[in-house]
């Protein structure tokens, strides 16, 4: 009897580890998702909402499934099957990604439907899979212990457990040490032995099948590229790329940094103060003429964003006597563009930190020009945007400062433009919006929005150094078109509805 009792607490020990690790296992996927699907889609609200939708539908069919396999039963067996499928499942999900991404690349569909459709194709047949063992030993466990409400708390309890330890060690370590793909392979080779025990009563013929399918789906999906990795390095928060830009430039090498799917700047090798994207260079030419009356200042730059570095670079160049302070969320960001971008850090402070949070701490310092380049494609950092944040900003310019930000967004009709050209004149006297050409018809654009509380003169302005270029104020024209600025909120820490401003890009073509 003694016997008996150790044998059955082992056996409750084991399906409990299983619950647990298979549950984490599926958080570990959920997070992993998020970085596979960024480099097509980019990381919005829309994407992580298709991500944790799809995979809590998945899990929410799996138990069901789990619960009606339990009354028909289904025992250990069973289990270990389910385990080798979603290990099998999970490295398909791999070839699913590189079978999906060109249909969807070339079709009509939005960035909301993308995003969706690309999840659904790679994770909700391994999440479904993965939601089954918990019922089903769960019930397995209530045949050893008549304790039925302990039990039945304790696997949900394992359960919960594991996807919270799932999604801190993928968020806080895998993603950045090991890569996406690593991960998808460990995960599968995890659930494969996890799986094994399970199978040890199953007959050798059956045992030998399920293997032999999660080697074949391995096979298939390094065969078709499913292991191949975009990204030069995996940080914490982007894919990173670099890639060569050359053909951007009159001529010499350029090459431009890539942050999941958005191109983030082209350095050229020899030429730093080369400034290729027309906004970046706007921004740069809105400084000089505002502070032209004064040759000899020494301007204070501070910058909310590094990414390729390129107009703090281009700095050392066209302003040698400028400070620059930028503070950049992702080491790994700066890392790559000092190895690969050009970039030397020589008479650049960079604050490795939240733009909002480094901006705050400097409380004695006062700046001249303060740059707001962090928008991650139409991924908007709400807290960068807000009356607060331009009331921080405000407070830390010099009386006669230049604030200035860029954000992407619909033409003809940029709701989130207005929204901040609103939120921005409760804080500045004057605000403009530039853009570099007019469309012909409606596409994303750049826009530039400039503030200070000094006025700018001419509706227009033609380049004065690098491409020949002419930048024109729209604040007329945007504000007789579309949406009227007083139906419009002014963005505050408590309301932020950034999605719904530029929803023109989420909900059509044109945000991809």
């Amino acid at each position: 009897m003694q016997a008996d009792a150790n044998s059955d607490r082992l056996r409750l020990l084991w399906y409990g580890a299983t619950v647990f690790i298979s549950s984490a296992v599926l958080l570990v996927l959920e997070i992993t998702a998020g970085r596979l699907i960024a480099p097509y889609v980019g990381v919005t609200i829309y994407s992580w909402t298709s991500i944790i939708g799809v995979i809590l539908a998945g899990l929410s069919l799996g138990n069901w499934l789990g619960g009606r396999l339990a009354d028909r039963g289904a025992g250990e067996t069973a289990t270990g099957v389910v385990l080798a499928l979603s290990a099998a499942t999970s490295l398909l999900s791999l070839y699913a990604l590189v079978l999906v991404a060109p249909l969807i690349q070339d079709s009509q569909l939005d960035l909301l439907s993308s995003s969706f459709v690309y999840v659904l194709s790679m994770f909700f047949l391994p999440s479904v899979l993965l939601g089954i063992p918990t019922p089903l030993l769960t019930t397995l466990a209530l045949q050893l212990d008549e304790h039925a409400g302990r039990i039945v708390g304790r696997m949900h309890a394992l359960a919960a457990l594991g996807s919270i330890c799932g999604t801190f060690l993928t968020g806080f370590v895998l993603i950045q040490y090991l890569g996406s793909r690593l991960i998808i392979l460990l995960s599968a080779i995890l659930l494969v032995f996890l799986a094994l025990p399970f199978l040890r009563g199953a007959s050798r013929q059956l045992t030998a099948t399920v293997i032999a399918l999660v080697l074949a789906t391995g096979g298939l999906s390094y065969q078709q590229q499913g292991f191949a990795n975009p990204c030069d390095r995996e940080s914490s928060y982007f894919c990173l790329r670099v890639v060569d830009a050359s053909d951007q430039v009159p001529f010499g090498t350029a090459r431009a940094m890539v942050l999941d799917h958005l191109v983030h700047g082209i350095n050229h090798e020899s030429e730093p103060g080369m400034l290729v994207a027309p906004y970046v260079h706007l921004m740069q030419e809105l400084a000089e003429r505002h502070f032209e009356a004064q040759p000899e200042r020494q301007l204070h730059y501070f910058f909310a964003g590094g990414g390729s570095f390129t107009q703090p670079r281009a700095l050392g160049s066209l302003n040698p006597d400028a400070r620059v302070t930028v503070a950049e969320v992702d080491p790994t960001v700066t890392e790559l563009a000092q190895q690969r971008m050009f970039l030397s850090l020589d008479n650049i402070e960079v604050i490795h930190g939240d733009a909002r949070t480094t901006l705050y701490r400097q409380k004695n310092r006062r700046y001249d020009v303060i740059v707001t380049d962090a928008f991650h494609d139409i991924a908007i950092p709400y807290h960068l945007v807000t009356h607060e944040y331009i009331e921080l900003a405000r407070a830390r310019l010099q009386p006669d400062g230049l604030f200035t930000t860029n954000v992407v967004d619909a033409f003809p009709n940029p709701r989130m433009v207005k929204s901040l050209l609103k939120t921005l004149r409760l804080s500045f006297a004057h605000v403009d919006v530039w853009l570099d050409e007019i469309p012909t018809q409606p596409q994303r654009m750049t826009f530039v929005i400039a503030a200070s509380d000094k006025a700018f003169s001419g509706d227009f302005f033609d380049s004065r150094r690098g491409f020949e270029r002419r930048w024109l104020r729209i604040n007329e024209p945007l504000l007789r078109t579309g949406d009227a600025l007083a139906d419009l909120p002014v963005f505050s820490d408590d309301f932020v509805p950034v999605e719904r401003m530029i929803a023109d890009l989420l909900l059509t073509r044109q945000g991809l």
